[in-house]
């Protein structure tokens, strides 16, 4: 009886065993994929995972919360493993009592830089879909993935070029300016842009990868949060593998991201994939 409720509840119930754990076993495979190269990268997560579920007869009504959710979990898991390793600090020992104590504005001044980056990230990200809302209506969908496409490209091939200017917050504000008005317009193009913003503007690599991978995460716990206000129906039979593949590739994604030299294979790697999704984009947008 227990498990015949667990299988109605996940969506399972007239399901063949056979084809139900074959599907399963396929979306633990794919998302463990995605969550492998999103924890090391800090992208490819949504690009890779929604046309896949889209071709597989999901509607999008059930795929978005499934990758939010999924995303967000092994997202905050993976910057937690960043920051374990190294790779990233994200600890509040600058703040001493608390922020109103202090005054908000100088409580965000003693956080750590990798910190300061990603609330400005996560902010700016949240406000996307504002942005959306007003200006997206106005302009050809055509239009703006192709303007993505070329953009993530461009933002490959400096990486490539190993062009990058000296660090600061307020190019850190423009990068998360930008990169939000892209997602806002198009709903891509986040990952890609905030990660390879980052580097170029002079934040070292790691640091870069791990602070997108947190800023992502938050701001899908927020869309999660935001779906569940407008729909009630979760479809767990897809959240469910989607989530444990997602997690074991976000426990070895940070690892991969400690081993490599960005001065050497890192940067041919990060920049080919950044130069592949700009292209996928625009394949996408002009062959359907």
């Amino acid at each position: 009886m227990m498990y015949g409720e667990l299988y109605k509840l996940a969506g399972w119930e007239n399901s063949d065993g056979v084809e139900m754990f074959l599907t399963m076993l396929y979306l633990l495979f794919i998302a463990f994929f995605c969550g492998l190269v999103d924890s090391s990268m800090g992208m490819c997560y949504g690009t890779i995972l929604s046309p896949t579920l889209l071709l597989m007869g999901y509607s999008p009504i059930v795929v978005v919360p499934s990758i939010l959710f999924s995303q967000a979990l092994s997202g905050v898991l993976a910057a937690g493993i960043h920051h374990y390793l190294g790779n990233v600090d994200f600890r509040l020992k600058s703040i001493d009592g608390r922020p109103n104590e202090l005054g908000y504005i100088e409580a965000f001044r003693r956080l750590s830089m990798d910190l300061k980056v990603t609330l400005c990230i996560t902010l700016l990200g949240m406000m996307a879909t504002i942005i959306a809302a007003l200006t997206a209506i106005a302009l050809p969908r055509m239009i703006l993935k192709t303007y993505i496409g070329i953009l993530v490209i461009i933002m490959g091939v400096l990486l490539l070029l190993d062009k990058h200017l000296k660090f600061s917050l307020n190019k850190m504000i423009i990068v998360g300016v930008l990169s939000a008005f892209n997602k806002g317009l198009s709903g891509g193009g986040f990952g890609p842009i905030v990660t390879s913003g980052q580097i170029i503007s002079g934040r070292e690599y790691r640091r870069s990868i791990a602070t997108t991978i947190l800023s992502k995460a938050l701001i899908c716990i927020v869309g999660f949060l935001t779906y569940l206000l407008r729909f009630s129906y979760l479809k767990w039979s897809l959240i469910f593998p989607l989530s444990i593949g997602a997690i074991l590739g976000s426990i070895i994604g940070p690892h991969i991201t400690r081993r490599i030299k960005f001065r050497g294979k890192g940067r041919l790697i990060l920049s080919f994939l950044i130069m592949t999704l700009g292209s996928w984009t625009l394949l996408r947008t002009w062959m359907t």
